[in-house]
């Protein structure tokens, strides 16, 4: 058996899918008790925990073969990130407390970038995790098409708001479908120690290459419009951030070419999905 977090999500979703698909039993680890109907129909185990109660998490952790890992996502931390800490403590105990036999943890590209960012909050998952002596995948995928989903608004008139820049630069970017369907495939795999698993799409992609994606499935023209470096600690505090720097690290990083796979995506696993499926599976 294994016990999935983050099951409701995309990622999770996919990964716990898959492993029902090919015969395995799955042990939904939810915090909603409503989101467990459709879960417990599918013939999964439910056990409830949230990712920072080390107790219940290890409840639902305890006697399986493995145990996915999907941290929350928290885009405007406080500096010093206390709150993935809060869920990395409390993840760290239940996985002690239980034992399972492996791990597999969500991390992504950039974990290892040498400049602090908003995705240093997975380096320290996997320090922390990583020193525990059990078996452990740390898989890290490039950026989410998905996030383009944050486009389509303004894709439908005509204009793409871009902070990956300059345009016509590509970037390792991977469909979350591709992310869970690997998970699946890594986490029934016997390993030792600690092992790294880097994965994109099949090939790289650009905002321009977004633009030309949002074109087709619209069925009209749209532009790539950078938005400059200069505005965004404005932009970011007038959506409601607190703490903009993480995030603006982030994207330096990317545009500036620091958080990359570390041979420029040559030994990544690539994901099968193209970038025209999940737009126009977004537009739709």
């Amino acid at each position: 058996m294994y016990a999935i977090t983050g099951i409701t999500g995309k990622v999770g979703g996919a990964l716990a899918r898959k492993l029902l698909a090919e015969g395995h039993a799955v042990r939904a680890v939810l915090r909603d008790a409503t989101k467990a109907g459709p879960w417990a129909a599918q013939g999964c185990q439910i056990a409830f925990a949230g990712m920072e109660e080390p107790a219940r998490l290890a409840a639902g952790f305890e006697g399986v073969e493995g145990v996915f890992i999907l941290p929350p996502s928290e885009f405007d931390p406080a500096p010093g990130y206390p709150e993935a800490r809060i869920v990395i403590d409390a993840v760290t105990a239940a996985l002690k407390a239980a034992k399972p036999k492996k791990i597999l943890c969500l991390s992504t590209i950039g974990a290892d970038a040498p400049h602090d960012n908003l995705l240093s909050q997975r380096t320290l998952m996997e320090e922390a995790v990583g020193a525990l002596g059990l078996p452990v995948t740390f898989l890290r995928p490039g950026w989410f098409m998905e996030n383009a989903l944050w486009d389509v608004a303004s894709a439908r008139e005509g204009i793409l708001h871009s902070f990956l820049q300059p345009a016509d630069k590509r970037f390792p970017m991977v469909a979350t479908q591709d992310v869970g369907s690997t998970a699946a495939e890594l986490l029934v795999q016997d390993w030792d120690g600690a092992r790294v698993v880097e994965l994109e799409g099949p090939v790289r992609v650009s905002p321009n290459d977004v633009a030309s994606a949002f074109a087709t499935a619209l069925g009209r023209s749209v532009r790539v419009e950078v938005v400059q470096r200069s505005t965004w600690e404005e932009l970011f505090t007038l959506q409601g951030m607190n703490h903009p720097l993480p995030r603006i690290r982030m994207l330096d990083g990317f545009n500036e070419g620091w958080i990359d796979f570390a041979d420029n995506g040559a030994s990544a696993i690539k994901g099968p999905t193209p970038l025209a499926d999940v737009i126009a599976k977004l537009v739709r």
